[in-house]
């Protein structure tokens, strides 16, 4: 070795390098202006022989080694034109021509590194992890990491034979993020981090800010560039952020990508040339493939947006996404970032919103992903009664340390950002929010004020949503919130936690419990169907049934209904879907559950689509259609969700017939839909509601023969009709079948001026004339003249009736006016002839809500004879409506 050059070696660091054990390796390796030349020095393992060469020259510049192992070094007069590489010479003949990595220096700002160490950097994975660099003149990639406990930060891939001292990190300041820019790297290539902790163990990481993944079982990370794809919806995210989220029209569907619908599977030949299908489970649809599909259904069957089951890249078919190792990749199960993207953009073509899963709330304890990272707790809390979940098996960020904190903010906004997501629903949000989740007495820690309460969850919470308001206006935040915690949808500036939308899930449970019931004791539990509105306005709520109800032994939505044959369960569930889209709130349902699948849902197959060749599955799917189309074009079903004038009950207080009524109403003055709901088996041909008064239509009937019912329905107007119902002056009858919800559409009634007090027809006449004479009618239709009687003396004691409600009991009017129109029991049809009566004889016994005393004598405008007997009806019909003369 030269005297010089042995005279610039950095043996100390020299050492480091060699046993791979410095986090700043740019200090000795690459190439430095020296006060006696141009000085390079590189680690090239295992080769014979080394040369620089620079770019525009032929000439070697052949290298020393200094160092066992590899360290090699040169010391030139002056610097080459241009960048170097390393020709590397090994003892099998073969070589190898690289750009020496240290002679470049990474373009990371130091002041983004110190907004992420503050937590508020809400782009940082513009910075950390793989991006494609190109640095004076040469292309290559970035790799940066946070991983501030590490002895060593290596980036390790096929390029360098997965060789942790051939691509070493430099550790940035005390930023605690290492990185390196490798030289001639493309997209594609795998990569993952191997970090040297404090015991001297080497792990492997990959990166968690990585935008590509390998396909399970495989874990590494690859090197992408997400910058490429042209986007096409412009006009969509404009048109969003104009939405008011309360007023907005939402029905979700809930979808699985990798179950909703399955390709062929792929034949495998054996060597023999005998044949077999591959494992289905593992066979899917690319996001382009499934696009247009998926699309067509979904507008096909009225639904607004989808949710998506998490796409972030996770290990575990099983955890259906829940358990995720790669949050800013799109899993490689169904194509790459860009297939994504383009599965993002043709849905918003479409006019499809897309709501993406995402948990923040845990992560897995695979040993390549988050858990431990640096050898430390980074990610997770140390104390397992803080860091560890009880019922999964999984760990809990410490949202505390602002890098962790930052690294889950920034992750929510680069969906919204760089793939367009429409909507962010956050799950599991109350395990986050209690510190005693799941846990038992002794097993947690609480907070500074002794309470449950992890006010650093909270924390993150505000934060994470106000900066999403502010920078990804249009995107829904829906929490799946499952406890009392106040205003989950309230401002962030009232102490509000900012969600748009918070799952209802406890009218989720409370319906479910009801609809399993029987119809017969359904009336004992009566409260499970009315509680929900007495907090309906503590939150902006969405309804949901989502794949959580269909799974682990809870039986898919049609196994729920109760009923010994498919048309009491296929009722029972029409029923059911009809109260969940007329009732306040946003809605979502799980996928297969629109055509009533009898199995429940798993992950390894599709969903039953064969079922829909069955007529009683297809008009369940066809009602399911309509309750969209209906949901979307009435205003009065989702304009004021979360206000108490869009809402009033009819009546909510008849658990013996199991029936409720109440009206939904629009912004616009007169907008209102009537709902009358039946989960007995009764079927009602009379059944009165009170009502505003006006004009009710029917639009909707679970009960059409169409959905699979039977028919029983409204095909006329109802108009009301001045009979005092429910607490109201007016009222409609309708026929109300069992199991069955009737929707009708409200039309106001202009008030005509009043003519006269005293009406001029009477039984509808052709001609009235003032009260002289009483003809009998000669025909059936009506009498051409009815003289009013002088005098009508009425019986001593006759009340008016206030309401009839059941047959027996039928109140007679204080006073007997002449009526325009007699009802009875039954039905009286107008006779052929009419013959006035000789004698009128008392009745032995009218059953009336009192006594109804026989009237002495009835005076008549020529003679009335005294009525011999009055016959007994036979069987009174409780009467709807008690029409009555109005007195002259």
């Amino acid at each position: 070795m030269k005297d010089k050059l042995y005279k610039l070696m950095d043996w100390r660091n020299i050492e480091g390098v060699l046993y791979a054990d410095i986090d700043n390796p740019k200090i000795v390796l690459g190439a430095k202006e020296v006060k006696e030349g141009y000085l390079i020095q590189a680690l090239v393992p295992d080769a014979v022989e080394a040369f620089v060469k620079f770019d525009g020259e032929k000439s070697l510049h052949q290298m020393e080694e200094v160092e066992e192992g590899g360290y090699y070094a040169v010391l030139l007069s002056k610097k080459g034109k241009g960048a170097y590489k390393i020709v590397a010479n090994y003892a099998d003949g073969t070589s190898y021509e690289y750009y020496d990595a240290y002679q470049f220096t990474p373009n990371i700002p130091i002041a983004q590194l110190k907004k992420f160490n503050a937590g508020i950097n809400y782009e940082v994975y513009k910075y950390l992890g793989a991006h494609p660099a190109n640095i004076d003149g040469v292309k290559g990639y970035t790799f940066a990491v946070w991983a501030p406990n590490a002895v060593r930060v290596s980036v390790v891939g096929d390029f360098n034979m997965w060789d942790g001292r051939r691509n070493m990190m430099d550790r940035v300041e005390d930023t605690g993020v290492f990185t390196t820019f490798v030289p001639g790297l493309n997209g594609g290539e795998l990569y993952k981090f191997e970090i040297k902790m404090c015991n001297g163990q080497n792990i492997l990481k990959s990166d968690p800010y990585g935008f590509a993944s390998q396909n399970r079982p495989e874990t590494a990370s690859v090197t992408y560039d997400i910058e490429g794809f042209r986007w096409s919806d412009n006009q969509w995210l404009k048109k969003r952020e104009k939405i008011n989220p309360s007023e907005m029209a939402l029905s979700v569907y809930e979808v699985h990508l990798g179950s909703w619908k399955k390709p062929a599977p792929e034949i495998i030949t054996n060597e023999d040339g005998s044949q077999y299908e591959a494992d289905s489970a593992n066979t899917f649809y690319n996001y382009r493939e499934l696009a247009p599909i998926l699309a067509d259904y979904v507008k096909e069957m009225g639904y607004t947006h989808i949710e998506l089951m998490p796409v972030m890249e996770h290990p575990f078919d099983a955890s259906w996404g829940y358990q995720v190792t790669g949050y800013y990749a799109p899993t490689a199960r169904y194509g790459t970032p860009e297939d994504f993207m383009y599965f993002m953009n043709y849905m918003h073509s479409k006019d499809i919103g897309v709501i993406l899963d995402w948990v923040p709330a845990h992560f897995p304890r695979d040993t390549f992903g988050l858990a431990n990272f640096d050898g430390t707790c980074l990610y997770e809390h140390a104390d397992p009664r803080q860091g560890t979940h009880p019922h999964w098996g999984t760990l809990i960020y410490n949202y505390g340390r602002p890098e962790v904190s930052n690294f889950l903010i920034a992750n929510a906004m680069f969906w919204a950002k760089e793939y367009h997501a429409d909507g962010i629903r956050m799950d599991a949000v109350a395990s986050m929010l209690y510190l005693d989740y799941g846990r038992n007495a002794g097993e947690w820690v609480a907070n500074m004020y002794g309470g449950k309460e992890n006010l650093e969850a909270v924390e993150f919470l505000k934060h994470l949503n106000s900066q999403m308001k502010e920078q990804c206006k249009g995107t829904l935040l829906i929490a799946e919130e499952s406890t009392a915690w106040t205003a989950v949808t309230g401002d962030v500036e009232h102490d509000g936690l900012g969600f748009d939308f918070k799952w209802n899930m406890g009218w989720m449970n409370d319906f479910t419990s009801f609809m399993r019931c029987d119809p017969y004791f359904r009336k004992n539990n009566y409260n499970q169907l009315t509680f929900s509105m007495l907090y309906q306005y503590s939150e902006d709520y969405m309804l949901v049934f989502s794949h959580d109800e269909v799974v682990h032994g809870k039986n898919s939505m049609i196994s729920k209904m109760p009923g010994d044959n498919d048309k009491l369960k296929f009722a029972n569930l029409r029923a059911a879907y009809g109260y969940m889209m007329t009732h306040p709130g946003k809605k979502l349902l799980f996928m297969g559950q629109e055509f009533a699948s009898y199995r429940e849902w798993s992950e390894t197959r599709e969903l039953d689509w064969p079922s829909l060749d069955d007529p009683k599955h297809k008009q369940v799917a066809d009602f399911v259609k309509a309750l969209n189309k209906l949901y979307t074009s009435e205003p009065a079903l989702y304009e004021q969700d979360d206000i108490p004038h869009g809402f009033e009950w009819m009546n909510c207080n008849n658990p013996e017939e199991s029936t409720v009524s109440f009206v939904r109403r629009g912004k616009k003055k007169g907008d209102e839909i009537l709902v009358v709901c039946n989960f007995d088996t009764i079927h009602h041909e009379e059944f009165t509601i009170g009502v505003a008064k006006g004009k009710y239509k029917e639009i909707l009937n679970s009960d059409d023969v169409k959905f699979g019912g039977n028919g029983l329905t409204n095909p006329r107007m109802k108009v009301t009709k001045k009979v005092k119902w429910d607490g109201r002056p007016d009222s409609i009858t309708i026929q109300l079948a069992p199991l069955s919800i009737a929707i009708f559409k409200y039309t106001e009634v202009e008030e005509k001026p009043k003519k006269a007090a005293a009406p001029k027809k009477a039984a509808a006449p052709k001609k009235a004339e003032a009260p002289k004479k009483a003809e009998a009618p000669k025909k059936a239709e009506a009498p051409k003249k009815v003289a009013a009687p002088k005098k009508v003396e009425a019986p001593k004691k006759v009340e008016e009736p206030k309401k009839v409600e059941e047959p027996k009991k039928v109140e007679t009017p204080k006073k007997v006016e002449a009526p325009k129109k007699v009802e009875e029991p039954k039905k009286v049809e107008a006779p052929k002839k009419v013959e006035a009566p000789k004698k009128v004889e008392a009745p032995k016994k009218v059953e009336e809500p009192k006594k109804v005393e026989t009237p002495k004598k009835v005076e008549e405008p020529k003679k009335v004879e005294a009525p011999k007997k009055v016959e007994e009806p036979k069987k009174v019909v409780a009467p709807k409506k008690v029409a009555t003369k109005k007195k002259k």
